[in-house]
């Protein structure tokens, strides 16, 4: 125990005496918190649209007001010729077309329909997709208006409706911010336990201060907890500024416990820690350690369910996020965060968690040769 009260004060007089491990603990995850969830926009508006109007009547014209007045979309052209509009979005300057026929406020009247067609630039297919889902949807409650216009009901009507309302739980204004922050505060301490522990035993065999470690009567645990705690401690004050940005400026509180969310990333931050550990005791050079820890992470954020829902991922990949640790604390601190889940509403997931801290570590106690003088 005595051995290991000198190895901390060694390593945090270390960690204090560099001033570049400060910022990438404190500054850098404030910085990509604040500036991340603003950036990384679920919605998708300002789509370029291309108006190819034949018809030049009332209808149309209130087709295209509507479209334009909605914020998503952003009139770029208004043409007569389709050639042209092709052209514009071979160009890359618009993304869809929508193309209004001749006679197309005549047959509507006449014949109770008419057509549109609808042309997206589908080298994004996901501005494609939402763009023409958007419109399609505005061209349908412009149908209902246009019904609603010519229907003559009586004062009372007898005819029997269904009316169908809807409640949005947890997130009743679709809130983007809401589910995409206590995500990104998980990744953001997940890379910072991951990158700097990785790097920590490294740069002792680079400077050379591993062998003298190695020389002395230090244990193999005594020697990797001396490597933990610290930044354990770190990470913990990491997570505690993280949730007051959250709060200063996207006025976001948890639902759910505070307790609940240091309980949690106490534990998982020692699992993200034996990671960090682990991989630094297979690098021999800081560059292995950081192409490591990179290759890591962008595991870690791809198969998280941060950006895309782990649901909609194909099985095998299902499968490979159970073996995933931030795809849990994701999963736990939106919990807290939106739903208000309590500690016993995720105690599998903290088992799964604890699992994760005790085999990671495990490991790199297990992996570190610690040799004789």
């Amino acid at each position: 125990m005595r051995n290991l009260v000198f190895l901390l004060q060694k390593e945090f007089r270390q960690i204090f005496r560099n001033p570049t491990i400060l910022r990438m603990i404190l500054i850098m995850p404030i910085m990509q918190l604040i500036v991340i969830p603003l950036a990384a926009d679920y919605e998708i508006k300002h789509i370029s649209i291309s108006v190819v109007d034949q018809d030049h009547s009332t209808y149309s014209s209130k087709l295209v007001n509507k479209m334009t007045a909605s914020g998503y979309f952003q009139l770029v052209e208004y043409t007569q010729s389709y050639a042209q509009a092709t052209k514009t979005v071979g160009d890359g300057k618009t993304d869809l077309i929508l193309t209004i026929p001749a006679h197309f406020e005549r047959d509507l009247i006449k014949f109770n329909k008419a057509q549109l067609h609808l042309a997206a630039d589908a080298v994004n297919g996901v501005r494609a997709g939402l763009g023409t889902a958007y419109a399609a949807q505005m061209i349908g409650d412009f149908n209902r208006e246009i019904r609603e216009e010519w229907m003559l009901l009586p004062k009372f009507n007898e005819m029997p409706q269904i009316e169908i309302t809807s409640a949005n739980w947890y997130n009743p204004h679709f809130d983007y911010h809401l589910f995409m922050v206590p995500g990104i505060l998980a990744i953001l301490v997940t890379m910072v336990g991951a990158f700097l522990t990785a790097l920590n035993i490294v740069a002792e065999k680079e400077v050379g201060t591993i062998e003298q470690i190695n020389v002395t009567p230090l244990k193999k645990h005594e020697f990797i907890l001396g490597k933990l705690i610290p930044f354990w401690v770190l990470g913990m004050v990491s997570i505690t500024l993280g949730m007051i940005v959250t709060f200063v400026i996207f006025r976001f509180l948890p639902v759910g416990s505070f307790f609940t969310i240091y309980a949690f990333s106490g534990v998982y931050m020692f699992g993200v820690l034996g990671i960090g550990l682990l991989i630094s005791t297979f690098a021999d050079t800081q560059q292995q350690a950081t192409l490591f820890a990179f290759f890591c992470m962008m595991v870690f954020i791809l198969l998280g369910g941060l950006y895309t829902p782990i649901e909609s991922m194909p099985e095998w990949a299902q499968w490979l996020t159970r073996i995933n640790p931030p795809a849990y604390f994701i999963k736990i601190i939106r919990a807290v965060y939106i739903k208000g889940s309590a500690f016993s509403d995720l105690i599998p997931e903290f088992l799964v968690m604890i699992a994760f801290a005790v085999g990671f570590n495990a490991l790199a106690v297990f992996n570190y040769r610690k040799r004789s003088a």
